[in-house]
């Protein structure tokens, strides 16, 4: 595995990365940028389901949030993506990268089951749970932006 890691930094594209005075920063604030979108599509879609948010029709609402909150989660994946391959070694080492992974998994999980299900009960309390792991995942993500 480590020498998988090890191949995956010595790319041409994660070497340039590595090198390039913008292209580390560019990719990095984009990683930003979507985690903030994301968060706070999520945030705003789960308080609409919730019921905190009420001024606004329930169901054009959520649609137009998922669309944003999946786009910015497509960008996450892929900057983040980018950025793990510079250092793939030092975080595959780190629990709390392994942490962080799982909160995304759970999170994901939990997206998934709020789709399918159609009980608005249901659907509260899972909204209710993504409050929860979603700032949860930021949080691992910037702790581990300061610990490497």
């Amino acid at each position: 595995m480590e020498a998988l890691l090890g191949s995956l930094e010595q790319l041409a594209l994660i070497k340039a990365l590595k090198t390039s005075f913008f292209a580390y920063p560019i990719v990095n604030a984009l990683h930003i940028l979507a985690i903030g979108a994301l968060v706070t599509a999520v945030l705003l879609m789960d308080l609409r389901v919730i019921g905190v948010i009420r001024s606004l029709d329930e169901q054009p609402f959520v649609r137009l949030l998922r669309r944003v909150a999946l786009w910015a989660f497509a960008l996450a994946v892929l900057t983040g993506a980018l950025m793990f391959a510079v250092r793939a070694t030092e975080y595959a080492g780190m629990p709390l990268f392994w942490i962080k992974m799982g909160l995304i998994g759970l999170a994901g999980v939990n997206f998934v089951a709020f789709s399918l299900l159609r009980q608005p009960s249901a659907k509260r309390v899972l909204a209710g749970v993504s409050i929860t792991l979603w700032p949860l995942v930021l949080l691992a993500g910037r702790f581990l932006g300061f610990v490497l």
